[in-house]
């Protein structure tokens, strides 16, 4: 999917939202925990009830490989029930050297067709740029995110980055920072995006100045507290630039049979704000 296919969908939506499909097979209603294909059949009704609601999708892998193969079908037949303008992320945080970052972008940008896929930056520029050469297919690299343990390396300072003219600049930076500034060079602003956590949004303004125009994924909005007031207005740039995402808050809305009727009702709750803020 194309940048302008993105805003263009969150224009006619009036929405920003990512539905996170972080499907627990033990946390779903009790009725659907004895059908054969059950995550499937929980995350079609969710899609059903949310696709009109939402731009986005995203998948955290973890919940399905930890399925082993029923879980990797499931993930894929998800991927492929979404409706094809509505953005969908693989959320999987892959990032090796070159020639095995360019297998994991093969895994789900043509095995399965995922739109994009999170990446982890430490290993440097050669395990980013193989996701980067798909067509109309996104990195969305780990930036500043929400846990705790972010302070442990993301929020530490760092100086003495050599500058273009081979001199050191010895003012001190987060590492967060180094890595917004640095990632930005090695794609566009039409096929990387940047994860910011919610509850970092006090950060975004100063942020905005190191990246204004990429798209950022936003989670920790619902139950990691994360307030989408603030994420809209410290985080937004001309084209929205942001996905906002939700996970338990919307699929884990109830636990009865009415689970999708409620899980859209909580969808909704989110797109009227967003709604007042575009």
């Amino acid at each position: 999917m194309t940048r302008k296919q993105l805003v263009e969908q969150i224009r006619l939506k009036k929405s920003y939202l990512c539905v996170g499909l972080d499907t627990d097979i033990t946390k779903i209603p009790e009725h659907l925990q004895s059908h054969p294909d059950a995550v499937f059949e929980f995350n079609k009704a969710i899609i059903d009830a949310t696709k009109d609601l939402c731009v986005s999708y995203k998948l955290n892998t973890a919940f399905y490989e930890a399925m082993g193969l029923k879980g990797w079908e499931a993930m894929e037949k998800t991927v492929n029930y979404i409706p094809k303008d509505i953005f969908t992320i693989a959320d999987a945080k892959r990032g090796d050297i070159g020639n095995t970052s360019t297998q994991y972008a093969k895994a789900f940008f043509e095995a399965l067709p995922f739109n994009a896929i999170t990446v982890a930056p430490y290993m440097g520029e050669d395990s980013v740029k193989p996701f980067l050469q798909f067509e109309n297919k996104w990195a969305i690299v780990l930036g500043l995110t929400s846990n705790t343990g972010s302070k442990d390396f993301e929020q530490q300072m760092v100086v003495g980055q050599a500058t273009n003219k081979g001199e050191t600049d010895n003012n001190g930076e987060y590492l967060y920072e180094r890595v917004l500034k640095t990632v930005s060079s090695w794609g566009s602003e039409s096929n990387l995006m940047f994860v910011v956590g919610a509850t970092k949004a006090s950060d975004f303004e100063s942020l905005r100045k190191i990246i204004p125009n990429h798209f950022l994924l936003v989670p920790g909005v619902g139950f990691q507290g994360g307030s989408l007031a603030d994420v809209s207005k410290y985080g937004m740039n001309a084209d929205c630039g942001l996905l906002v995402n939700a996970s338990r808050a919307i699929i884990y809305a109830s636990e009865k049979e009415n689970f999708a009727e409620e899980a859209r009702a909580v969808a909704l709750q989110y797109q009227a704000e967003m709604s007042s803020y575009l």
